[in-house]
């Protein structure tokens, strides 16, 4: 399966995300497909032996939407557009106004003396202002015809039944029938074109807001690097870094490409990666990555990673994945807006036709009701609230070094009401130190844990000065120790670090390992948000109940092999709490994937990246209650939004409708129904814009 992102344009609300959505999933060879209106992309898997790229591309077309190449041509056409229907729409709003309300007018087309000039000239102005806006036509007649009517059909059946009856009356007046002129609604159909354009520029500045955190992640990669060929410094463009390339960097400049040190030291500013603060340490051995500054010192280091292999390459993926998936909340809005559009055109048909009875026959009072409910009714605000909330708050997230991988996380994390820490590493610094030895049996733990990777087995080496004993047969068995025989003896270390000879106990070694910075901080935070906090360790009970103590965690689950720790995940699970598990992101595989959410405490490795559902490049536990507050705000703004995007349709399509001037009070005109609906989708994105201030 090949995964791609298609950047769509022309879509005008979340009816026009549905409907590519639908189309596209009817190809064969398409497995998922999902369009969000917000980033304006459509993010599918499809079957490359079945189905080709371009096939794609045009059935996206062929209903009446464009592949963008370069989106910056589209919104430079959304801003001309918007300025020439602006330059006709002034002068004809004038022209419609003026004699109502005694403003200066020319006598030459006084509509009273010169109906017909006075008509013609209407006619003139409001013909390119249909120009600018010929997509609603194209797109919106498409729709009906092919029976998912979008807002881009409601504003096309309104402005066109606006436009015919005037040019009926225009007819009439030519026929001799001057008092027509008093039924000519050409500025309708204008200015409702301009306002909506109006409203569809203000939403492409505030959508670009919401996607502010890509643009600084894409802004920090250099555009070139010093590369070292022929014991010359040669710059070269970064596209042309290859993996081997040796790079040099000076300080107060930034890494171009992720790799190791092979010369020199310095500290490195990772902060703009990992959110950290604090410079680090870099010398010969050490990683760096791309986009971090040198701040001090003269580096060369062998080139690793390049191009979209890099951290920062993976992390701009990761952000750009999330801000394009969508919430299962979201779901709800596109549900509705798939039904939303027929049900408009059809309050609007009979609510015009029912005042056109009521009214005696009222053709232009009738048509009045019908172009103002077409109008207001637009679910553009219902397709923005969810998808743009989520953009911010997972950008915002990024910004603070925390990669949410997707609007279902987002959500589900403010459901969270039970968290499991693994021990070391997650609350611990993962540097155990030997703090005391009981019996002779240092030089024999030594000898055995030399041959191990794990923290302690390093513990025990580096506190041991002397020599080793000759081992045969070691063996490691996971989650419990370690053996092998030495002067013709079993000797086993098992957990707790106690030292066997075949058998029979000899001694034991303490190790220690002390809590992080801030994971008391961590726990408390977790606790005053009402979610119980218990820790699940592989290491003994007495050093697990050693730190929980130390970080007033109360609940302690102690040696727990790796592949049971999933297991002690599922068994909160079935008791109905929404479990979040915080590890490593490599040993906690298992229990990271089995939790409602996975949270990988480290360094945005590929692997913990792979699995975890969120990760916290500062390796600090201060950031999941952050996480869990910023999934809480997200939701609450997601939920302001759908209230007053529904709202504001509950309310604006009865008073369109007439339903107040039922009972004396007072008609919507068309125009004042399409400033509505634009300054509905304009207050929906500065609400989702107000996360920025997390």
């Amino acid at each position: 399966m090949n995964n791609i992102s298609i950047p769509i344009g022309g879509m005008t609300c979340a009816a026009c995300a549905r409907r590519i959505e639908k189309v596209i999933l009817k190809l064969e060879g398409v497995e998922t497909a999902s369009v969000n209106f917000a980033t304006e992309k459509a993010t599918l898997s499809y079957d490359p032996q079945k189905i080709k790229l371009p096939i794609i591309r045009k059935t996206i077309e062929k209903i009446g939407y464009k592949v963008l190449e370069n989106k910056n041509t589209v919104e430079e056409n959304k801003i001309r557009k918007l300025i020439i229907s602006a330059v006709f729409s002034l002068p004809l709003l004038y022209i419609a106004m003026a004699p109502m309300i005694n403003l200066p007018f020319p006598a030459q087309i006084n509509p009273m003396n010169f109906p017909l000039i006075y008509a013609l000239l209407e006619l003139l102005l409001v013909i390119p202002i249909v120009g600018m806006g010929y997509k609603f036509y194209t797109v919106g007649f498409k729709a009906l015809v092919q029976r998912s009517p979008n807002m881009d059909s409601l504003i096309a059946i309104g402005t066109s039944s606006a436009v015919l009856y005037s040019l009926y009356n225009t007819y009439l007046i030519i026929k001799g029938q001057f008092v027509s002129v008093e039924s000519l609604y050409y500025e309708t159909a204008g200015i409702i074109i301009t306002l909506i354009l109006f409203g569809k520029y203000l939403e492409a500045l505030s959508k670009g807001k919401t996607g502010d955190a890509i643009k600084k992640l894409m802004g920090l990669a250099p555009k070139t690097a010093i590369v070292m060929q022929n014991g010359e410094e040669k710059e070269i463009p970064i596209d042309k870094v290859e993996p081997g390339d040796i790079i040099l960097v000076k300080p107060g400049t930034r890494i171009p490409v992720d790799g190791k040190v092979i010369e020199g030291s310095s500290t490195i500013d990772e902060s703009m990666l990992t959110g950290e603060s604090m410079p680090v340490h870099k010398s010969a051995g050490d990683l760096v990555y791309a986009a971090t500054i040198n701040a001090t010192g003269m580096l060369r280091f062998k080139a690793e990673k390049v191009g979209t292999d890099t951290a920062l390459a993976q992390i701009i993926k990761l952000v750009e994945e999330a801000q394009g998936g969508k919430a299962p909340i979201a779901k709800m809005a596109d549900t509705v807006s798939g039904y939303f559009v027929p049900i408009v055109c059809a309050v609007a048909l009979v609510a015009g036709v029912a005042w056109f009875f009521g009214t005696d026959g009222n053709l232009e009072f009738a048509l009045r009701i019908f172009i103002s409910v077409l109008v207001i009714a637009c679910p553009c605000a219902l397709g923005l609230a969810t998808p743009t909330a989520i953009m911010v708050g997972t950008g915002k997230g990024a910004e603070k070094g925390i990669l949410i991988k997707g609007g279902e996380v987002l959500e589900m994390a403010h459901k969270i009401n039970a968290i499991i820490l693994d021990k070391t590493g997650t609350i611990t610094e993962g540097k155990p130190e030997v703090v005391a030895v009981e019996g002779e049996v240092l030089q024999l733990a030594a000898s055995l844990e030399r041959y191990s990777e794990h923290p302690i087995a390093k513990a025990i080496c580096d506190y041991y000065k002397g020599e080793y004993l000759e081992v045969s047969n070691f063996k490691s068995i996971v989650g419990q120790g370690v053996e092998g025989i030495i002067g013709g003896k079993k000797i086993e270390i098992a957990r707790g670090i106690k030292v066997l000879a075949n058998g029979e106990y000899l001694g034991r070694i303490v190790v220690s390992d002390k809590p992080k910075q801030g994971s008391l901080e961590a726990v408390e935070k977790l606790k005053d948000m009402g979610i119980e906090v218990m820790m699940l360790t592989g290491d003994n009970k007495e050093t697990a109940e050693n730190i929980a103590k130390q970080v007033k965690i109360d609940k302690v689950l102690a040696e727990v092999l790796p592949q049971d720790k999933a297991s002690e995940v599922k068994k909160l699970q079935e008791k109905s709490y929404k479990v979040a598990m915080v590890g490593d992101g490599i040993n906690d595989a298992p229990a990271l994937a089995q939790a409602d959410v996975g949270i990988a405490i480290g360094s945005g490795t590929d692997v913990a990246m792979e699995s975890a559902d969120i990760v916290l490049m500062k390796s600090d536990l201060r950031d999941v209650p952050v996480a869990i507050n910023l999934s809480k705000q997200t939701i609450r703004n997601i939920k302001q939004n759908l209230f007053w995007a529904f709202g504001y349709n509950v309310i604006g399509i009865p008073i369109a409708a007439g339903v107040l001037h039922l009972f004396g009070g007072p008609l919507l005109n068309p125009i004042f129904a399409a400033a509505a609906m634009s300054l509905s989708s304009v207050s929906v994105l500065a609400n989702a814009l107000r996360l920025r201030k997390f």
